[in-house]
């Protein structure tokens, strides 16, 4: 076991003090960010855009790129979503849980495919990418994602569940333990999350109010 543990920990050796609270601090928000999209709660875009702000600057150091891209994607998103969560129908009503419309869902695979074959491109012929396929098609399923979860759409949790679990082998390998625990903690909360979205789904609106 102490042998499984420097394996995966022993890349800390070379990091400075700073990165490593760095890091910790971004799995912090993130965890909490999670927490609060699983309760509908506002907070989740605030908490989201202090870990993927600090995410940029940790993937370019890690050479993640695609990753790197994503999350300044996710700030865009993050401020986007922020809006789209606190629009009211009415009043007194906001945005419901609702699933994916047809259209939605074509968009949904035109852009998974479309991403990974730009991204892919990109980090295989320009970037020093170690793994560029497998961070391009992370890369996708995270864009659409954090699209989805601006909507508000169930279908969210879905993208969040598989690409998280491809995540934390990944962050392994590339030396972000810590931020591989994160992933293999949001790939539970993605799980939990659909789970309690599902049974708000489509809720009448009179037990919308905020």
């Amino acid at each position: 076991m102490t042998e499984f543990w420097n394996l995966i920990f022993s890349q800390y050796q070379y990091y400075t003090t700073f990165d490593i609270v760095l890091e910790a601090a971004a799995t912090l928000f993130g965890l909490v960010s999670v927490v609060f999209s699983m309760r509908e709660n506002i907070l989740v875009f605030p908490t989201g855009l202090v870990n993927t702000s600090i995410y940029v600057y940790i993937l370019y150091y890690a050479g993640l790129f695609g990753d790197m891209w994503i999350n300044i994607y996710y700030v865009v998103m993050g401020i986007y979503g922020w809006y789209i969560w606190t629009r009211k129908l009415d009043d007194t009503h906001y945005l419901p849980i609702r699933n994916s419309t047809r259209k939605e869902k074509l968009i949904s695979a035109i852009l998974l495919v479309v991403t990974f074959i730009v991204v892919s491109y990109i980090l295989a012929n320009h970037t020093t990418s170690t793994v560029p396929y497998i961070d391009a098609f992370t890369t996708s399923i995270f864009f659409v994602a954090m699209w989805l979860m601006a909507k508000k759409t169930i279908d969210n949790w879905v993208f969040w569940i598989i690409g998280n679990a491809i995540t934390v082998p990944l962050y392994i390998y590339k030396g972000l333990t810590i931020t591989s625990f994160q992933y293999l903690v949001f790939t539970a909360l993605a799980v939990a999350g659909y789970i309690k979205w599902k049974k708000n789904l489509n809720k009448p609106r009179e037990l919308l109010l905020r």
